[in-house]
C-alpha cells in the first residue's frame, strides 16, 4: 500500500530528521514513569527533538488581462475563454498543494474603452491571498467582461501591496497579458524596484497571441515566455506552475585538474545575478558516498555563483531546470603552498607572507609563515616579510604534492653604542648596498634578527658633526649565529 507523503518521511529520513510515524513510540512505550521523566529532561536539556526547518510558504499571485483586446479570438474562441479554460486546468493541478497560497488582480476590465480616453488606473484585486481559494478565482475570471485597457505597470505597482507582510514567504507574480503596456509607463522599471526591494520574485510574463515587437518589451519585466497557441499556452501554464512551485535540487562540481569533481570544503556564494543579493552561502560538501552534496535552490533565480578559492572563480547566468536535479560545474582546481622556516621558530609564525600573481602588483592575500594554505594552480610570487625581506618569485602551485618554499632560519645581529648615534643597515648584493633598516638616535644598543647574507652597518654619534666620523662595518649573518658590534 502507498504511504500517504512517502517523498516527504524519505527526505526526513535522509536529513535525519525523526520520522513522525516512529515518534509514537515514546508515548506508547511501557517506561516507568520515572524513567520516562528522565529521558524527557534529557530531550529538553540536549534541545529537544529534532525538528525539520519550516518550509516557506510560497504566494502566487495572477495578474490578468482583461482589457479589450482578450475578445478577440485565437483559434475558434475568444482568448478570454481560452485562458479561463487553462487557469481552470491550472487551479486544478495545485488543489490541496501544501504551503501554497494564491490571489487574483485583474486589469482592463472596469471601464470601458471611449475615443480618445482609457482609464489607466483600472486595476483590482479581485481575490485576496489565503488557501484553497481556486474556486473563488475560477468564479471571478468567468464573471469578468474584457472591456478596458491595458495597465501592466499600474498594476504591477499596485501588487506590491498585494501581498501581506511575510517572514517566511516566496512572493511569486504570474503576469498573463495579450498585449504590452498601453498607459505610457515603464513595466520594466517597476518590476526591478519591486525585485530589488526584495518584495517579489522575478515575474514569469506569459505573453498570449502577442505579436514580434511586443515580446520584446515585456522581456525585461521577468521570465518571459510566449504562448503562440492555445495548445502552447496550456503548456506553457504548466511549466510556470512547475518552476513557481516545484522543489528543485543542485550539486555543485568543483572540478580538479583531472577534470573531477573532487575539490571541496571551500565557501559558496550564490547571488541572486540581477539584483545582487545574496540568495545562498554555504561551505562545499562531499556527502558519505564523495559526491557533491545535493541542495535545495529555488529555479526562479538567475544566479551568479562565487566560489571562494584563492582567487575566486566566479560564473555567471546560471539557470536551474525546474523540478529537477541539477549540476552546477565549475574550474576549481587547487594546490597547497607550503611557507616554512626550519626550526620552527615560534616568534617567526606572526611573520605575514604576502602573495602576488606572477606579474601582478596587487596583493592577493596575506597567508602566515609556517603555515600551509591552498591556492588555485597557477604561478605565484612571494614576499616574505623577514628582515631583509625575502622575495621569491615564479612559484608553482600544482595539483597533488604541495608547493614547498624554505626560508633559512635568521641569524642575529647586536649593536653597541658607546653613545647614541645615527645609522643604518644595508645587505650587500654584489657592488650595492640595499637599506634594510634604521635605529633611533637615542638608544645606545639594538638587537635584529637578519637573514643570511653579508651587510654593511653605517654608524655615526649625535656628537659628531662632521662626514668623517662616519663608521662603516662589514660583517656576514649565518643562520642560528650571533654577531655582536660595538661602536
Amino acid at each position: 500500500m502507498n504511504r500517504p507523503n512517502a517523498h516527504l518521511h524519505s527526505y526526513r529520513r535522509h536529513w535525519g530528521i525523526i520520522d513522525p510515524d516512529k515518534t509514537m513510540t515514546l508515548a506508547a512505550s511501557p517506561l516507568p514513569a520515572r524513567t520516562l521523566g528522565l529521558v524527557l529532561s534529557l530531550a529538553l536539556a540536549l534541545g529537544g527533538v529534532a525538528q525539520e526547518p519550516k518550509k516557506p510558504m510560497t504566494r502566487v499571485l495572477f495578474v490578468f488581462d482583461g482589457s479589450n483586446s482578450m475578445n478577440a479570438f485565437w483559434g475558434d474562441k475568444p482568448k478570454i475563454n481560452t485562458a479561463r479554460e487553462v487557469m481552470e486546468r491550472a487551479m486544478k493541478e495545485v488543489t490541496g498543494a501544501p504551503d501554497l497560497e494564491m490571489a487574483l488582480r485583474v486589469y482592463g476590465h472596469q471601464t470601458p474603452i471611449a475615443p480618445g480616453k482609457q482609464d489607466c488606473d483600472d486595476t483590482k484585486l479581485e481575490v485576496p491571498f489565503g488557501p484553497n481559494n481556486e474556486q473563488a478565482i475560477l468564479r471571478t475570471l468567468n464573471g469578468i467582461r474584457c472591456l478596458g485597457t491595458t495597465p501592466i505597470a499600474r498594476s504591477l505597482e499596485k501588487a506590491a501591496g498585494d501581498f501581506p507582510e511575510c517572514r517566511n514567504c516566496r512572493n511569486i507574480i504570474i503576469l498573463i497579458t495579450d498585449g504590452i503596456e498601453a498607459c505610457d509607463e515603464d513595466p520594466c522599471a517597476v518590476s526591478r524596484a519591486l525585485q530589488a526591494k526584495g518584495i517579489i520574485l522575478k515575474p514569469f510574463v506569459i505573453g498570449v497571441g502577442i505579436e514580434d515587437a511586443g515580446k520584446y518589451s515585456l522581456q525585461c519585466v521577468g521570465n518571459y515566455y510566449d504562448a503562440t497557441s492555445p495548445e502552447m499556452f496550456d503548456h506553457v501554464m504548466k511549466m510556470v506552475i512547475t518552476q513557481a512551485l516545484n522543489t528543485t535540487t543542485a550539486q555543485v562540481d568543483l572540478r580538479a585538474a583531472d577534470g573531477k569533481p573532487t575539490e571541496t570544503n571551500v565557501p559558496v556564494t550564490l547571488y541572486d545575478q540581477r539584483t545582487g543579493s545574496i540568495r545562498y552561502h554555504f561551505t562545499h560538501t562531499l556527502n558519505g558516498r564523495g559526491l557533491p552534496d545535493t541542495l535545495l535552490i529555488d529555479p526562479v533565480y538567475t544566479y551568479r555563483m562565487v566560489v571562494h578559492t584563492i582567487p575566486p572563480e566566479e560564473k555567471e547566468n546560471i539557470k536551474l531546470r525546474p523540478g529537477e536535479h541539477n549540476t552546477i560545474t565549475i574550474e576549481a582546481a587547487q594546490g597547497i603552498l607550503e611557507v616554512r622556516m626550519p626550526g620552527g621558530d615560534p616568534a617567526s609564525a606572526s611573520t605575514p607572507v604576502i602573495v602576488r600573481r606572477t606579474g601582478a602588483s596587487g596583493t592577493l592575500h596575506v597567508q602566515s609563515l609556517n603555515s600551509s594554505e591552498r591556492y588555485r594552480l597557477g604561478r605565484y610570487d612571494l614576499e616574505i616579510l623577514t628582515l631583509p625581506r625575502t622575495l621569491v618569485g615564479d612559484v608553482v602551485v600544482k595539483q597533488g604534492a604541495p608547493t614547498l618554499v624554505q626560508v633559512p632560519r635568521p641569524g642575529i645581529l647586536s649593536l653597541q653604542f658607546s653613545t647614541p648615534g645615527h645609522g643604518a643597515v644595508f645587505l650587500k648584493e654584489g657592488s650595492t648596498l640595499r637599506w634594510v633598516t634604521n635605529w633611533e638616535s637615542n638608544v645606545t644598543n639594538v638587537l635584529y634578527k637578519l637573514q643570511p647574507g653579508d651587510y654593511r652597518v653605517t654608524y655615526r654619534s649625535v656628537n659628531a658633526r662632521q662626514t668623517v666620523y662616519s663608521v662603516d662595518k662589514d660583517l656576514s649573518i649565518q643562520s642560528d649565529r650571533s654577531i655582536t658590534l660595538t661602536f
